[in-house]
């Protein structure tokens, strides 16, 4: 299937799908007259591609699962990426609560409102602690 093909079943620009082939994460199979030809398994692979970068990994880390013998997981750098996604899930859906919190909040200074504080800790601001100036 020719590289426009590719870019309406995937929803990925043209422009992304040579620049992956340029770093050896697909391959074309030829040209028919200007336009690059792909086989139909690169549709998988540039789905891979695309959870891989989803979750954060980079097309480095991407490439090296891709071998000759065909996708190999690195289960290890896997697992890393879960525990990330689970910290960055705890601190948006602790973020999520906070502005919840603040937009029902009565307390005339969110700052003062120890529930909200707890918000801001575990948000990331860990040491966080507010000047009193009231």
């Amino acid at each position: 299937m020719d590289i426009g093909e590719v870019s309406k079943i995937t929803n990925l620009p043209v422009s992304t799908i040579r620049y992956y082939e340029e770093r050896g994460l697909i391959r074309s199979i030829g040209r028919n007259g200007m336009r690059r030809d792909f086989a139909n398994d690169v549709i998988e692979k540039l789905a891979l591609i695309s959870l891989g970068r989803n979750v954060g990994l980079s097309l480095d880390d991407i490439g090296e699962m891709f071998t000759t013998e065909g996708f190999i997981v690195d289960r290890e750098r896997l697992l890393e990426k879960a525990e990330l996604l689970d910290k960055q899930i705890e601190q948006m859906t602790a973020m999520r609560d906070g502005l919840r919190h603040a937009a029902a909040c009565k307390a005339s200074n969110h700052l003062a409102c120890p529930k909200f504080l707890r918000y801001l800790r575990v948000a990331g601001y860990r040491s966080y602690r507010p000047k009193n100036s009231f």
